[in-house]
């Protein structure tokens, strides 16, 4: 399966702009509010998101993050854990240190509580001591029906650790560089979720950002033969997030593509009815989350293929 009907998702309690990931993360900014009104204004944005995704049938598994310690990024699981259907979990070395000790042990106890089997994990943390990191299905967007995975590199996706799941995985790598244009400058976009989605028939992805011709290529030569079709969204619409979307499983196996308000509300008529002619669109206002994380709704789920019990 590509796609899942069940999400992780971790609820903040420290959330703010997380200074050790600013520094790479050209998406996140400032906001002249309070923390303890930021954390507020993320909280609310959550719990409406959450209720979006459970009205369209989604099973949504929300675990409550702690005060101790301080990890203001929480909210975005998705960067320390992957879930597999053999009953493999992943854990992930992160960039920022106040990042790593988001991976909490109780969380995957809860996951086996919720009936949820895990029956090998593979640990890649120790990469962290190199300072080589590789986050997740942040940095990694996988085809899991072609066992193709997409990676553009940056100091958050090292090639060699990603080439290294990719033989562990069996999966085929698709490497390539995707910039962003910061102060004149052309930067690496830190992570590959932020400008592009893979879905089961179709891909959203901002080809503008593969400057490399040959790279941009080879990406689409990739999409092209496993069959999706391509919608290409414009740098300004991925600093939107229109590429930070995710495909999920609703009631009946209903799908859908989840995506921010902020990212359906810059897409054109076009855009949302090609992508209408596969799934239905399930989108929630989250503006906060956006300014002061860098991240939107796709960084906020992590999927759970794991077998049942």
């Amino acid at each position: 399966m590509q796609i899942t009907n069940t999400i992780l998702m971790v609820r903040p309690i420290n959330f703010r702009k997380n200074e050790q990931t600013a520094v790479n993360n050209y998406f996140q900014e400032d906001m002249d509010l309070k923390k303890v009104t930021i954390n507020e204004r993320a909280q609310k944005e959550f719990d409406a998101f959450v209720a979006a995704l459970r009205q369209k049938g989604v099973n949504v598994v929300v675990v409550d993050d702690t005060a101790e310690p301080n990890t203001p990024d929480s909210i975005f699981p998705n960067n320390w854990i992957s879930t597999h259907a053999d009953g493999t979990l992943a854990l992930y070395p992160m960039y920022a240190e106040n990042r790593r000790k988001e991976r909490r042990e109780d969380i995957l106890d809860l996951l086996e509580e919720q009936g949820f089997r895990i029956d090998t994990i593979v640990d890649y943390t120790s990469a962290e001591e190199e300072g080589v990191f590789l986050e997740s299905t942040g940095s990694m967007i996988l085809d899991r029906i072609h066992q193709k995975a997409y990676c553009a590199l940056s100091e958050r996706a090292d090639e060699d650790l990603f080439i290294e799941f990719c033989e562990d995985f069996e999966y085929t790598p698709v490497v390539f560089t995707a910039n962003q244009s910061v102060d004149g400058k052309r930067m690496p976009i830190y992570h590959t979720n932020v400008m592009m989605c893979v879905a089961e028939d179709f891909a959203v992805i901002c080809l503008d950002s593969i400057d490399d011709k040959k790279e941009r290529k080879n990406v689409l030569d990739h999409l092209k033969q496993d069959n999706k079709e391509v919608i290409a969204i414009t740098e300004e619409q991925m600093h939107r997030f229109a590429g930070n979307m995710l495909q999920v499983l609703g009631e009946d196996d209903k799908r859908f593509l989840v995506m921010s308000s902020s990212a359906y509300k810059s897409l054109t008529d076009a855009q949302i009815g090609r992508i209408q002619a596969h799934c239905d669109i399930i989108h929630s206002p989250l503006d906060t989350i956006e300014t002061c994380g860098g991240g939107s709704a796709r960084c906020m789920m992590a999927e759970v293929f794991l077998p049942r019990q």
